[in-house]
């Protein structure tokens, strides 16, 4: 694997108490911890979460965002999926979380849904 830097950022999306984290690469166990401590700490009623740059995730990742998922749900808000790619998708499926995590194909599709 490369060894390619996570990077990230958030505005507020159009709907109050919406927010957008937007991740540029990899979601991995070697780029998420600079990141993870903040990432559990945000609270909005709806976060989307912008895979649109993000080429990879391995299961470490695939954990972080199944963690805030329940999370999430646990204490009524929502999460939604923007812009994964091919290869995050099929790690989804092998991993059987397709059908949990609602995925949108752009963030525009997901805030439409709020």
């Amino acid at each position: 694997m490369r060894d390619e830097p996570l990077t990230y950022s958030y505005t507020p999306g159009q709907s109050d108490g919406t927010m957008i984290l937007k991740l540029v690469g990899p979601l991995t166990l070697t780029t998420m911890f600079g990141f993870q401590n903040e990432f559990r700490s945000m609270t909005p009623h709806v976060l989307i979460l912008d895979f649109s740059e993000t080429p990879y995730m391995d299961s470490a990742g695939l954990g972080l965002v199944m963690n805030y998922y329940v999370s999430a749900q646990d204490h009524g808000r929502k999460l939604l999926l923007a812009g994964v790619n091919d290869r995050v998708a099929e790690l989804f499926k092998m991993t059987r979380v397709q059908g949990v995590l609602t995925r949108f194909p752009t963030v525009e599709a997901a805030e439409a849904s709020v």
